[in-house]
C-alpha cells in the first residue's frame, strides 16, 4: 500500500512524532468499542450510568457498571500494535503517546511516555475524600475506609473535566510534533477531538471506519490498528 510506504518515510524522517490512540486501539485486544455500529455503548446509555450523577444518586448501577468493565479486562492482553509502539519508543521513533483508553495496555506493553486523557480504570479512589484504595474493595461494593464515601475508577466520567497534566503533557507534545499519528480513534470526543489540529505538522490517522474530520488529514488510511501497525513496522 503506497500509503503506508509513505507513512513509514515520515516516521523515518520525523525527530518527533506523537500517537494519539483511541478505542480502536484496543479492539483487537478484546476490548469492547463504544462507538461503533456493534458497540457496547449502543445497549446501554452512558449518559445514564457514566456521570457524577449516577455516582451520587444511581451509586448500585455506578458500580456494576464500572465492574462489568473492570471484568471485561480480564484475559485480555496488549496486542502486537501495542508493543509496536513500545518499541518505536526505545527506537527513537516515537516520542510519547496521547491516550483516550482507560484500560493501561499501552504501559503493559512497554511504553513509558503514556498520557493518559480520561484517566485508568484499574486504579481507585474515594469520590469523598480522595483516598486511594485497592481495586477489590471497589469491586466488592465497600465503602471508603478512611470516610465511609462512594468508590469509584480513576477514569473521567461525562461532565467532569480532563486530568490537567496529563492533557497539558500531551498538548505540549503534540504542539512541538513534526508527525501525528491518530490511530484507532473516531474523533467524537471534546476536547481531545481538537488535538490533532493543535499541530504544526504532518497528521496522519489510521482508523477502522472514516471520520467526519478525514479531509483535514494530510494522510488517511483505514484498517485495523493493530494489522496497520504491523504492516508500518515492516518498512521502519
Amino acid at each position: 500500500m503506497a500509503e503506508l510506504q509513505t507513512l513509514a518515510r515520515w516516521i523515518k524522517e520525523s525527530s518527533r512524532t506523537v500517537a494519539l490512540t483511541g478505542a480502536g486501539m484496543s479492539t483487537e485486544s478484546g476490548i469492547p468499542d463504544f462507538r461503533s455500529k456493534s458497540g457496547w455503548w449502543n445497549n446501554i446509555d452512558p449518559a445514564t450510568v457514566a456521570t457524577v450523577e449516577a455516582l451520587e444518586e444511581n451509586y448500585e448501577l455506578f458500580q456494576s457498571f464500572y465492574a462489568a468493565r473492570i471484568g471485561g479486562l480480564r484475559g485480555c492482553k496488549p496486542h502486537r500494535g501495542h508493543q509496536i509502539l513500545a518499541e518505536w519508543e526505545q527506537r527513537g521513533f516515537l516520542h510519547s503517546i496521547a491516550t483516550q483508553n482507560v484500560d493501561g495496555f499501552h504501559q503493559q506493553a512497554g511504553s513509558k511516555q503514556v498520557c493518559e486523557l480520561h484517566g485508568s480504570i484499574r486504579t481507585v479512589r474515594c469520590s469523598t475524600c480522595e483516598q486511594r484504595t485497592e481495586l477489590d474493595a471497589f469491586l466488592a461494593g465497600q465503602s471508603c475506609q478512611t470516610c465511609k464515601g462512594r468508590l469509584r475508577p480513576d477514569v473521567v466520567l461525562f461532565g467532569e473535566m480532563l486530568p490537567q497534566e496529563p492533557w497539558q503533557r500531551a498538548l505540549a507534545d503534540i504542539r512541538s510534533a513534526e508527525l501525528v499519528l491518530v490511530i484507532g480513534t473516531s474523533l467524537q470526543v471534546y476536547p481531545v477531538a481538537q488535538l490533532p489540529h493543535m499541530t504544526q505538522g504532518r497528521v496522519a490517522i489510521l482508523n477502522y471506519e472514516p471520520t467526519a474530520q478525514d479531509e483535514h488529514f494530510e494522510l488517511v488510511i483505514h484498517g485495523k490498528a493493530g494489522e496497520l501497525l504491523q504492516q508500518l513496522n515492516t518498512q521502519i
